[in-house]
Parts: C-alpha cells; sequence; structure tokens
C-alpha cells in the first residue's frame, strides 16, 4: 500500500514506476516509452514537483533519477503527506533529514 501525500496526482505513481524500472528518463521518453496516459507538459510539470519534493532528482537536459525516497514511497515504506517511514520504530522527519544534527550523550 502506497501512503499518498495530498499533494500528489495519479500521474506520480506512474513516473516514479517508470523511473524504478529505467535508470533515468525525460517526459518525452517517459511519455513515447512508458504507460503514461498524460501529454509531456503534464508529466514534465509533476516532474518539477516530484524534484521539489526529494522523489526524484533532476539531472538536468530535462532528465530526471528516482531518489531512495522515491523507492521508499513505491515500497511502502514512506508517507509522503507527513514525510516520515512507515516501518521505522521511531518517526523521523525525512524530507529535512540534513538539517536536524542532535547529538546525544550515552
Amino acid at each position: 500500500m502506497r501512503y499518498a501525500g495530498s499533494w500528489m496526482t495519479a500521474v506520480d505513481d506512474r513516473i516514479l514506476e517508470y523511473l524504478s524500472e529505467h535508470e533515468s528518463g525525460s517526459p518525452t521518453k517517459m511519455k513515447r516509452e512508458g504507460p503514461i496516459r498524460y501529454s509531456r507538459q503534464q508529466v514534465h510539470r509533476r516532474c518539477k514537483k516530484l524534484a521539489e519534493n526529494s522523489l526524484i532528482n533532476d539531472l538536468g537536459n530535462g532528465v530526471y533519477m528516482i531518489t531512495e525516497n522515491g523507492e521508499a514511497y513505491l515500497e511502502g515504506r514512506l508517507d509522503t503527506e507527513n514525510w516520515q517511514y512507515i516501518d521505522e520504530e521511531t518517526e523521523e522527519n525525512v524530507h529535512n533529514d540534513s538539517t536536524d544534527d542532535t547529538v546525544t550523550d550515552g
């Protein structure tokens, strides 16, 4: 079961599935080769949104690659509404994890 955020649309899953199966892809290539029934422009807009939300990386020149977070979402391990991993005992914010530098004494 996937945990899609309210900001996500049906085309987002198709884009992520395509990028998971292929090394990388552009909106034009996804539209031509993938099971995507949306316009190239719509695919391009959604790729930008997925990249803004760290589910894919923009490699430049309109080429994208799926991230670890994108793979985790496809596997049902990441809730993109709350940005929490499902299978971890400790809930953590994965959307901004690079800014959390907490040190504890043990």
